[in-house]
C-alpha cells in the first residue's frame, strides 16, 4: 500500500517533493498508526462487502472497519457475522490472486465475538488486522483486550486493537478524570497491540441530545471539545507515553459522483480551477469537514473516522506535509541543533525554537514518511483534485 498510489508515477512526481512510502499489514505498528488516514466504516451486513473493499482500496482507502455494532440493527448481528466469514473468505481468495487489500478491522459489540470470529475465519484470518472496541472503559476494555490476546495466540495472527472512547462516564465531568486514568492503565498494559484510540463524538453528543450542524465542527460543541482536549492531555502526550488519537466522524455528505463534476473536467493545475474547486467544496457541505480536519491536527489528532467515500480524499490531501512544514522540521532536527537555540525559518516567515518545536518536528517527519511531502508549488487543492479524479 501507498497513499496516493492510485495516481500515476508521473503525476506523483509532479505533486510530491518526497513521495509517500510503501507499507503493508506487516509493517511496524508505529508506522501503521500514522498511516491509517481516513478509516472508512461499512456495515458488516453488505452482501457485496468483498467487492466494496477492493473497490475502495483501488480508490486510495488504506484502512476500513467492518461494523457489527451501531451501524446495524440488533436483529442483524447473527447474519452479519456469517456474512463477514463469507466475505473474508472471498477476500483471502482475491488476495491470493494478487489483489491488494487495505488494513481491515471488525468493530464488535462484545469480547466473546473476537475469539468466536477469529476461530470461524480460519485461514482467512490472515486478511484481518484487528478489532475496534466500542465504549471502551477500564473494566469493559480489559475484557476486550484479553479476548484479543487469546485470539491472537490461538490463530498466530498479529491482531491490533483500536478502542473507541465514547462512554457517558468519559463525558461526564465528575467521572472523567477517573475514567481516563483507568483507560490509560488498560491501554498501557497492551501498548504493543493498541494501534490507535478513536473518538466516538456522536455518542458524546447523544448523551446531551446534541447534533452539530454541517457548518460546525466538533470543537464548536464545547462540551465535546473539552472531552477531546482531556483525552489528548492524558493519552496523546509526545513523551513516548501517548497514543495516536484519530479525529471524530463527519456525518454529512452528498452523492460523490455528482461532486465537483464541472470543476474537474479540466486539469486541476489550470488557472482558475483551484478557486472553482474551493467554491465547490463549500457548496457541497465540505467546508465544515475541511475546518474540522485542520482543527483535528491542531489539537493533536491524526487520521479520521469516515462514513462516506467522499470524505477520504480531503482527509488524505490535508495529511500531506507541506514543503514549508518539512523544511522547518528538518532544520529543527539537524544534529548540530541538538543544543537548542532559535533560528529563522527557510521561508523567512517565522522563528523555529529548536527545543520547544522538536516534538512537533518529529511528528511532522513521521507524517511525511507515510503521506509524503508536497512539492513547493503544490497545495491542498491540487492534491485533492488529483485524489478526486482517480
Amino acid at each position: 500500500m501507498r497513499h496516493f498510489g492510485y495516481i500515476s508515477p508521473a503525476a506523483r512526481e509532479g505533486l510530491f517533493f518526497r513521495e509517500p512510502c510503501e507499507f503493508d499489514a506487516a509493517s511496524p505498528a508505529s508506522l501503521l498508526s500514522v498511516a491509517l488516514g481516513a478509516t472508512l466504516y461499512s456495515p458488516a451486513t453488505r452482501t457485496t462487502l468483498a467487492d466494496d473493499v477492493l473497490k475502495q482500496a483501488r480508490r486510495g482507502v488504506v484502512s476500513m472497519v467492518l461494523c457489527l455494532e451501531d451501524s446495524i440493527d440488533d436483529a442483524e448481528v447473527v447474519g452479519a457475522e456469517a456474512n463477514l466469514v463469507r466475505q473474508f473468505a472471498a477476500l483471502a481468495e482475491r488476495e491470493a490472486a494478487g489483489a491488494a487489500l487495505p488494513l481491515l478491522f471488525v468493530r464488535v459489540r462484545e469480547p466473546g465475538q473476537i475469539t468466536d470470529l477469529v476461530q470461524r475465519l480460519g485461514a482467512s484470518v490472515r486478511t484481518l488486522s484487528g478489532f475496534v472496541l466500542p465504549k471502551f472503559t477500564e473494566e469493559r476494555g480489559s475484557l476486550f483486550l484479553e479476548a484479543l490476546a487469546e485470539a491472537e495466540a490461538a490463530s498466530g495472527q498479529r491482531l491490533f486493537a483500536m478502542p473507541v472512547l465514547e462512554s457517558p462516564e468519559l463525558l461526564h465531568l465528575e467521572t472523567r478524570g477517573e475514567v481516563l486514568q483507568g483507560i490509560a492503565r488498560s491501554v498501557d498494559k497492551y501498548r504493543d497491540r493498541v494501534l490507535a484510540l478513536r473518538l466516538g463524538v456522536t455518542d458524546f453528543c447523544s448523551a446531551y441530545g446534541l447534533r452539530r450542524a454541517p457548518d460546525m465542527t466538533a470543537y464548536d460543541v464545547q462540551i465535546v471539545g473539552s472531552v477531546i482536549a482531556d483525552v489528548v492531555n492524558v493519552l496523546g502526550r509526545a513523551d513516548n507515553t501517548g497514543f495516536t488519537i484519530t479525529g471524530p466522524v463527519w456525518e454529512y455528505f452528498r452523492r460523490q459522483e455528482r461532486m465537483f463534476k464541472p470543476q474537474l473536467r479540466r486539469s486541476p493545475f489550470l488557472e482558475g480551477s483551484a478557486e472553482e474547486l474551493r467554491t465547490a467544496l463549500i457548496e457541497h457541505d465540505l467546508d465544515g469537514l475541511l475546518r474540522e480536519i485542520e482543527l483535528d491536527r491542531a489539537n493533536g489528532l491524526l487520521g479520521k473516522t469516515c462514513i462516506h467515500p467522499s470524505h477520504v480524499a480531503p482527509v488524505h490531501a490535508l495529511s500531506v506535509v507541506s514543503h514549508e512544514e518539512f523544511t522547518d522540521a528538518q532544520d529543527i532536527l539537524r544534529p548540530e541543533r541538538g543544543g537548542g537555540g532559535v533560528l529563522r525559518s527557510a521561508y523567512t516567515n517565522k522563528m523555529n525554537e529548536v527545543k520547544p518545536h522538536r516534538a512537533w518536528a518529529e511528528r511532522t517527519l513521521r507524517r511525511a514518511e507515510v503521506f509524503g511531502v508536497a512539492s513547493e508549488d503544490v497545495g491542498f487543492v491540487d492534491l485533492l483534485a488529483a485524489g478526486l479524479t482517480k
